[in-house]
């Protein structure tokens, strides 16, 4: 194997790697715009229910932006297996050649009713439902029992 994409490899690693990264960070301020905007809305407003409708669009927008971060993880790991047999092997043939994150992406996409549904699934994983859930759950409890 070429010297080249054991180090291409590397390289795409890294760039995916620091996207990966970069993601969760976003969705943790996606989390925390929630929290502020159901709190204003819910307590200085009194918006009631069009609280609970802001928080689970911003849920799924945060299960939207999972998804697109998953696509990421899918590729690291095709990498990262890629990066190993290059090692273990001085024969290794790599079967993936670096950098085609979009291709792979664009080969493997999902339907419109797939795409929605990789959406929903990420949204009920409890990292991502969490603060969500509990934000709908206390406006629905201010608007029904307060």
């Amino acid at each position: 194997m070429s010297n080249i994409q054991p180090n291409m490899l590397q390289q795409e690693w890294c760039t995916l790697q620091n996207q990966y990264d970069s993601y969760e960070k976003c969705s943790l301020a996606i989390k925390l715009f929630n929290i502020l905007i159901c709190c204003y809305f819910a307590f200085a407003h009194n918006a009631g229910m069009w609280t609970a409708v802001i928080a689970a669009i911003v849920w799924l927008q945060d299960g939207i932006w999972k998804t697109f971060q998953s696509r990421i993880g899918q590729r690291l790991e095709v990498v990262e297996q890629q990066i190993q047999d290059s090692f273990d092997s001085d024969v290794a043939q790599a079967t993936t050649v670096a950098m085609q994150f979009n291709l792979a992406w664009r080969d493997a996409r999902p339907s419109a009713l797939g795409l929605i549904s990789d959406y929903v699934k990420q949204s009920l994983k409890p990292t991502v439902a969490y603060p969500h859930v509990v934000l709908i759950g206390l406006v629905l409890l201010q608007q029904f029992c307060l």
